[in-house]
């Protein structure tokens, strides 16, 4: 059953439709230390380290999960204007290298990388990347206006006449598992493809009220989490559809519930990490669902 919520926010009160579950978003802690405009995160693949991209400084900043602490960091000497970071099931790093138009690859050793090759073939601007569990790289061109499926370097796919394509994130669980949900951002829409990159559902502006939707990742109950960027807003839809919660106000602000211009969304269990972008900061929230 549909019902009207007021939710507060910082200095303001947000109403919003939302169906019976009920999520709750409790502030947990923000970074401190130096980053120059973060754009999407990823946790590595035993689960210890955050890596960030770190669009200004042109490199991946690898914080502590809990403290966001900075712990180590690696190509800043190579990258320029790091967008997205992901990981295969061989543990190696794929980076959206953008301001040199590929995706770099590293092996990785705890928080130490070797880059090890590229990808680059038919994207210009990469803004998104997804290691897929079928041995596929899909890349989003964002200035190219394309995704492109790599398999062992080679192309093996692409969907054309996109706008400003950004994240590409899976879904891992329920009858669409394999699926990817693709952020296009110029759009500001939500697309969901089929391995073979065919177009099979849009959540689109008019209902959503995205401007310039750009990173997202999935609960394990496959509730979409997007950082929309220029409502200054996280919002969370569900598997159905349903806009379940607004985080944010709707107007850019720093402090507890409040984001300029969000961009990265990493999702752990309960826990959320958010890449507040236009106040240079990682933020760390806990989710219950009731």
């Amino acid at each position: 059953m549909i019902s009207r919520l007021l939710i507060l926010f910082g200095s303001g009160l947000l109403a919003v439709a939302a169906p019976a579950t009920e999520l709750k978003l409790t502030f947990v802690g923000a970074s401190k230390v130096l980053l120059d405009n973060p754009h999407d995160l990823k946790l590595s693949p035993d689960g210890n380290y955050l890596f960030v991209s770190d669009v200004g400084n042109d490199r991946i900043a690898i914080l502590d999960p809990d403290s966001l602490a900075l712990l180590a960091e690696f190509g800043a000497d190579h990258q320029d204007g790091t967008h997205d970071v992901d990981f295969d099931t061989r543990g190696r790093a794929y980076v959206a290298d953008t301001h040199n138009n590929r995706v770099t690859i590293y092996e990785m050793q705890g928080t130490r990388a070797e880059l090890v090759g590229e990808l680059g073939e038919r994207v210009r601007g990469p803004e998104g990347v997804l290691a897929h569990p079928n041995g596929k790289i899909y890349v989003a061109g964002a200035w190219s206006g394309n995704v492109v499926a790599y398999r062992g370097g080679e192309v093996a796919g692409e969907l054309r006449g996109l706008s400003s394509p950004h994240d590409l994130e899976l879904v891992r669980n329920g009858d669409l598992r394999g699926y990817i949900w693709l952020a296009e951002a110029g759009a500001s829409r939500l697309l969901l493809l089929s391995p073979d990159l065919q177009i099979k559902r849009e959540l689109g502006r008019d209902k959503y009220d995205f401007d310039g939707v750009r990173y997202l990742d999935l609960t394990a109950d496959g509730i979409l989490v997007a950082a929309d960027k220029y409502n200054h807003a996280i919002k969370f839809i569900d598997a159905e559809g349903n806009l379940l919660y607004v985080l944010g106000d709707g107007t850019a602000g720093a402090g507890i519930d409040r984001f300029t211009t969000p961009e990265g969304v990493e999702v752990r269990g309960n826990e959320l990490w958010f890449s507040d972008s236009g106040n240079d900061r990682v933020v760390k929230y806990t989710l219950a669902i009731e």
